[in-house]
C-alpha cells in the first residue's frame, strides 16, 4: 500500500499560482475521491493472484517517459494525468468488465473516475482559456504529445491482452493489479506539479 500513497494526494497538487502552474484549483475532495477508488480495486479482486502466475504479463507501462523531464509544464502533466484516468474509466466502462467485477465496487469506481475527470476537465478548461488570453494563440502545452500516446498505446496493449486470454478470470485479475500499478505510478505527475508550484510560490 506504500507504494501506492504517493497517488492519493495527486490530484490535490493541482494549486491555483499565475504565471506557469495550472491555473486553477480542483476540489479539496479529490484527494479522498483517490482513496476511495484505490480501496474500491481492492475490493474488486476475485481469486488470489498467485492463481495467475501463468497469465503474468509486462505491459510496459511508459514510466520512463512520465519520469524523464518531458512534462516540464504543469498543464502537460495534468493533461496526461486526465489520459490516464481516462483511459481506465474506458477500459472499466464495458460489458465485460460489468461480468468480471461485482457491481457495487465496480459501479463505485467508475463514479469515483468520473469525478475526476470532470473536475480536471474545468481545471484543463479554464487553464488553455487563459493560457489563450495571455498569448493569443491557443498552444498546447509541449511535451504533452509523447506521453499521452504512449498512455493510449498502454492501455491498447491491455485490451488486446484480454481479447488474446479470453477475458478469463485470471486475466482481470492481472489487469486490475496493473491498474493500480499504473495509478502509483501517476505519483511522478504529482511531483512534476508540485515542483513547478513550488519554484513559483518562491520566486
Amino acid at each position: 500500500m506504500a507504494l501506492l500513497l504517493p497517488l492519493l494526494t495527486a490530484l490535490a497538487l493541482l494549486t491555483c499560482r499565475p504565471g506557469g502552474s495550472l491555473g486553477c484549483a480542483l476540489p479539496g475532495s479529490h484527494a479522498q475521491v483517490s482513496r476511495d477508488n484505490l480501496v474500491l480495486l481492492g475490493q474488486m479482486r476475485r481469486l488470489s493472484p498467485f492463481l495467475c502466475l501463468r497469465a503474468r504479463k509486462d505491459f510496459r507501462f511508459p514510466r520512463e517517459m512520465l519520469e524523464g523531464g518531458q512534462l516540464r509544464e504543469a498543464q502537460a502533466a495534468a493533461t496526461v494525468l486526465r489520459e490516464l484516468l481516462q483511459q481506465t474509466f474506458n477500459l472499466l466502462h464495458t460489458e465485460r468488465s460489468s461480468a468480471a467485477w461485482s457491481p457495487a465496487p465496480l459501479h463505485g469506481l467508475r463514479s469515483g473516475l468520473h469525478r475526476q475527470l470532470e473536475a480536471l476537465d474545468a481545471c484543463l478548461l479554464q487553464a488553455t482559456g487563459e493560457g489563450e488570453r495571455a498569448t493569443g494563440e491557443g498552444e498546447r502545452a509541449p511535451g504533452m504529445h509523447g506521453p499521452v500516446l504512449a498512455i493510449k498505446r498502454y492501455f491498447q496493449d491491455i485490451r488486446v491482452y484480454l481479447e488474446d486470454e479470453g477475458y478469463s478470470d485470471c486475466a482481470w485479475e492481472i489487469v486490475r493489479l496493473e491498474i493500480m500499478r499504473a495509478l502509483s505510478s501517476s505519483a511522478t505527475l504529482q511531483d512534476s506539479l508540485a515542483i513547478k508550484d513550488g519554484d513559483l510560490a518562491s520566486s
